[in-house]
């Protein structure tokens, strides 16, 4: 019964990031995003997951995993944001 909590928790959390995701993708805009905060984030994020790896807590693994791709793909396009705004 707590993995179930666990999972519908973790399920609406990382459901958050799929619309920021998809709209950083689609506009490659980020111009209003904070890069340090999606730093410590993503940093954030991979900690979560290796403590759930070492709890062998599937909610805490599973959402991790997927919301760590999530803010990487977003910091990755705002990494690229900043390098392009460099070359202009």
């Amino acid at each position: 019964m707590i993995d179930i909590f666990g999972f519908i928790a973790a399920s609406i959390t990382t459901a958050a990031f799929i619309p920021q995701a998809f709209k950083t993708i689609k506009t490659k805009d980020t111009s209003g995003i904070s890069l340090s905060m999606y730093v410590m984030f993503t940093i954030g994020i991979i900690l979560w997951f290796f403590y759930g790896i070492l709890l062998e807590a599937w909610p805490i693994i599973i959402s991790n995993a997927i919301t760590g791709m999530l803010a990487a793909t977003i910091l990755f396009y705002k990494l690229g944001e900043k390098k392009r705004a460099k070359v202009n």
